[in-house]
């Protein structure tokens, strides 16, 4: 391994010189085994090696992520995933591994934030995962060892030019970070606070039941916070995030955002939704983007305009606001977590349209007694941890 790899430019491409170093005479814990990673691709892949790690260690599964921008699209640890989400998240055709089943679900859940994403493994990239990212756009991944198979068929993704990272797994940094900001030094401690099922024993609210479930993906939240930019809100169920609200200024805009990202979720789970009669050669891509189209109001402006016909052999029906309410209003059993405290009830009220039950937040608003009220008006059991997980 290097002390030093460097970049072709950093964020941008007038950002010159670009590299990442280890102070002193350490060497890297990376090894770049394929293509040209750049200064987001690190940024990205250090982040969610993290997460995967934190999620294995926590949980006993193997856990992978995607990554965008710094922040996770998606998360998720192994949980045998059914038919139906193997549809919709286009993996009905192949074989799956516990950690391909786990990046199929931490792609799946938002697949539109999710194109071009970074993947991270917290175990072996195996043949079954390098087969699914294959055929997926993505910028590249980082695992702490690949099969000779796997590294093969990566290898042989964008014309070789696909970037594939290898971290020591025993690789732990010092207690002391740094960062520079307008010449500026800033250091803090690590957070290397753990997240586990103790941080949940505090329920202040009526409802005081968190099934093994529920507590599972209360932790996959929660962790998944620990690395996606600030404020944030995460739902998850199945052992998997299926909706990140990230880097929002306000609190219920990041539960909004995070809300609709898991109603698109359960919309596409639908009969209607999986009935769509697409074009044979409709692009995995197209069919996202289209998919996200016809659940949502803006499927009128495509059928007046006569665009149906470049997606689809036969004319849709119009999925109606009427439908798609009665469909969400099916589902339940969700989990959220906040990464600070909720200021206000609305929170919870936009909550509990995206089937929350269970959730996890630090608690410690002057407001904490109406986020209560509101909870138990629902129905709704929620911990309070008393950490708070901001990251930047």
């Amino acid at each position: 391994m290097a002390n030093e790899i460097s970049l072709k430019y950093g964020c941008n491409p007038n950002q010159k010189p670009s590299r990442i170093f280890m102070q002193g005479d350490g060497e890297l814990p990376v090894q770049v085994l394929n293509g040209k990673p750049g200064y987001i691709n690190f940024l990205d892949a250090f982040n969610s090696w993290q997460l995967v790690r934190e999620l294995k260690e926590a949980t006993g599964l193997p856990a992978a992520a995607s990554f965008k921008h710094v922040s996770p699209a998606g998360a998720a640890v192994y949980v045998p995933l059914s038919d139906t989400l193997k549809k919709i998240y286009f993996v009905d055709d192949l074989e799956l591994s516990p950690i391909a089943s786990a990046y199929a679900a931490a792609r799946g859940a938002d697949r539109m934030s999710s194109y071009g994403d970074w993947a991270a493994l917290s175990d072996v990239c195996d043949k079954e995962t390098a087969l699914l990212l294959k055929r997926e756009v993505s910028d590249g991944i980082i695992a702490p060892g690949y099969t000779d198979e796997a590294l093969e068929i990566l290898r042989s993704k964008r014309k070789g030019g696909y970037n594939v990272v290898q971290i020591d797994p025993d690789y732990r940094p010092a207690p002391v970070e740094h960062k520079d900001v307008f010449g500026i030094t800033f250091e803090q401690g690590r957070n290397e606070l753990k997240i586990d099922e103790a941080l949940l024993e505090n329920l202040p609210t009526a409802n005081k039941t968190l099934p093994d479930a529920a507590k599972r993906d209360l932790i996959v939240s929660l962790i998944t916070l620990k690395y996606t930019q600030s404020n944030s809100v995460c739902f998850a169920k199945n052992g998997q995030a299926i909706g990140v609200g990230a880097g929002q200024q306000s609190r219920v805009h990041c539960t909004r955002l995070a809300g609709n990202k898991a109603d698109n979720w359960y919309l596409r789970q639908c009969p209607k939704v999986l009935a769509l009669p697409f074009k044979e050669d409709i692009r995995r891509p197209d069919r996202d983007n289209t998919i996200d189209v016809y659940i949502s109001d803006e499927y009128m402006d495509v059928l007046a305009d006569g665009m149906w016909q470049q997606f689809f052999t036969e004319k849709p029906d119009v999925f109606t606001r009427e439908e798609r309410r009665a469909w969400l209003d099916g589902m339940s059993g969700v989990s959220l977590g906040s990464d600070a405290f909720f200021p206000f009830g609305d929170n919870i009220e936009r909550a509990r349209k995206s089937g929350v039950e269970f959730i996890a937040q630090p608690g410690g608003s002057i407001r904490d007694d109406n986020v209560i009220q509101v909870c138990d008006k629902y129905h709704i059991a929620m911990a309070f941890t008393g950490i708070r997980l901001f990251h930047h």
